[in-house]
């Protein structure tokens, strides 16, 4: 009796083929108004730009280049890495480029993981792109051994 009604639920499951829930031209409408399929259906046009669709509440931000205003990093500002005795072991300056600077030095940066990664010598520093995690902007020096929070200016 289980074996007729496996055979059965095999060839339902063979014979489904993939279902696409969005085709490419809804999807190519909803990339350009900025909407999503829920907001669509709370009255967000996706036949209007994503511009249009923020000045009606619907977009949380549109491109930079929509609003005509430079665009802005979790991470630009001023920094200063804290040694645990409270000590300055350096100052960084992030732009909204995510060009980094330690102690007036320029470095190279990347992103990792969701924080923004610098290196100046033997020390890494590490600062987390989500502004509501506390605590979690960190230096460390793999030669002394040390570590030590980065707090913002």
């Amino acid at each position: 009796m289980k074996t007729p009604s496996l055979i059965v639920a095999g060839v339902a499951l063979l014979a489904t083929t993939a279902v696409h829930a969005i085709d490419a031209d809804y999807r190519r409408l909803l990339e350009r108004s900025g909407c999503t399929q829920v907001s669509e259906m709370q009255g967000c046009d996706i036949h209007k730009t994503k511009a249009e669709n923020a000045k009606a509440g619907f977009v949380a931000d549109a491109p930079a280049h929509e609003k005509g205003a430079a665009s802005h990093t979790p991470y630009a500002g001023q920094w200063v890495a804290k040694a645990a005795s409270g000590a300055t072991v350096a100052t960084i300056r992030i732009d909204d480029k995510e060009q980094v600077w330690v102690s007036g030095k320029r470095v190279n940066a990347k992103r990792s993981d969701g924080a923004l990664v610098f290196r100046d010598g033997s020390i890494t520093f590490t600062i987390q792109g989500d502004r509501r995690l506390t605590g979690e902007d960190y230096w460390s020096d793999a030669d002394a051994g040390t570590k030590g929070r980065i707090v913002p200016e």
